[in-house]
């Protein structure tokens, strides 16, 4: 059975406004009460509704800057005083809730850290059980689409229905020339489960420097992402947590301006004509290609037989690095990368594997 969740339309939540993006800015981390107003009164002055600033920080290591803790809470609470804005903030346990619940914060986020242990799920959806504070979720530090959705679950089962999530990339041995490596298709894959959740990408966490922010967040745009998460302060280049990430309220600015909104979808007689063809097109394409495959695999288990009975191991690894390079300079001929060729063609090798090992272990496993 698919699974559901329960969720409140953002558009109900009293904090965001149409046109896309929907926008969340503020400091990485709340510094001084002067360092928090100067850059909330910056990003009032064009139309930012919600800020956001880290309270508690994680580290890594001990002796960092681990944020200001409740002092910055009742910053917050004067920038909703000042400017009208609503205000947000990240929350790692229960003390964490209580403290934000008792200052008024708008809406809270879970830090990528958070969203991957369970136990501390469970202990904030306890905490903010019969509250109606918006959450939202960032994914988990490792591409692991089921603890993102579990963490989603135990939030909405303690009632919480004002919940949406926020990409903010993974941490891999290979995301450069990025912080994080984007991963956009986790974050797809998480959109067509559940298409009702409001999604926010943070290009600020992904990039880790503003050369990257443009990109990243038309990305997100060109994707159909609902809004942006993205890290603006007064002085970025003296900022204690983050500098390299953060811009200006006027940068972020010129980069929300600069940035194209394409629409979700077309009621125009022509492009709807035009774009049902060509999926048409690519149905039949589709078709052939799990024709293709289901025969591929057919031959792939005559192999096992025939290994089988000559006594022969399964991977053969000379003959498949000879078939991969082929198939990599064959990817150029056709447009393909090699990254999507290596990722396809590694699937197919894996899904050839198991079919051998079954025909060696006697036939399909139950």
């Amino acid at each position: 059975m698919e699974k559901t969740l329960d969720i409140i339309p953002v558009s109900e939540w009293g904090f965001f406004t149409l046109p896309r993006p929907m926008v969340i800015a503020g400091p990485c981390s709340a510094e001084s009460e002067e360092q928090v107003l100067e850059t909330a009164r910056g990003l009032a002055s064009w139309g930012i509704h919600m800020f956001r600033a880290g309270i508690w920080k994680p580290r890594t290591h001990p002796g960092c800057f681990e944020g200001v803790g409740v002092a910055g809470l009742k910053w917050l609470k004067k920038v909703k005083e000042e400017t009208g804005m609503a205000v947000c903030t990240e929350v790692a346990n229960e003390k964490h809730v209580y403290e934000c619940l008792k200052y008024g914060v708008d809406m809270l986020w879970i830090g990528a850290r958070t969203t991957a242990n369970p136990f501390l799920m469970q202990e904030i959806a306890d905490a903010l059980q019969d509250t109606d504070v918006p959450v939202l979720v960032k994914n988990p530090i490792n591409p692991d689409l089921e603890l993102w959705i579990g963490a989603l679950e135990r939030l909405n089962q303690a009632g919480i229905k004002k919940l949406g999530v926020i990409h903010r990339g993974f941490s891999t041995t290979n995301s450069k020339p990025y912080r994080n490596a984007p991963g956009w298709q986790l974050a797809i894959e998480l959109r067509a489960r559940f298409p009702e959740l409001p999604f926010f990408a943070d290009p600020s966490h992904m990039g880790g420097s503003r050369k990257y922010l443009q990109e990243l967040s038309q990305r997100a745009m060109d994707l159909g992402l609902e809004g942006l998460m993205i890290e603006s302060h007064c002085n970025p280049d003296v900022a204690l947590s983050d500098a390299k990430q953060q811009l200006t309220p006027t940068d972020l600015r010129t980069l929300i301006e600069s940035l194209i909104i394409r629409e979700k979808d077309s009621v125009d007689q022509d492009y709807r004509e035009g774009i049902e063809q060509l999926r048409a097109q690519i149905d039949i394409l589709d078709e052939n290609l799990l024709n293709t495959l289901g025969s591929r695999m057919d031959v792939s288990q005559k192999i096992g037989t025939y290994k089988r009975d000559h006594n022969v191991a399964i991977l053969q690894m000379a003959r498949w690095d000879e078939i991969m390079d082929e198939m990599k300079k064959n990817a150029r001929v056709h447009g393909l990368s090699e990254k999507f060729i290596e990722a396809v063609f590694n699937a197919i090798h894996e899904e050839s594997v198991r079919i051998q090992n079954e025909v060696l272990a006697g036939g399909p496993q139950a």
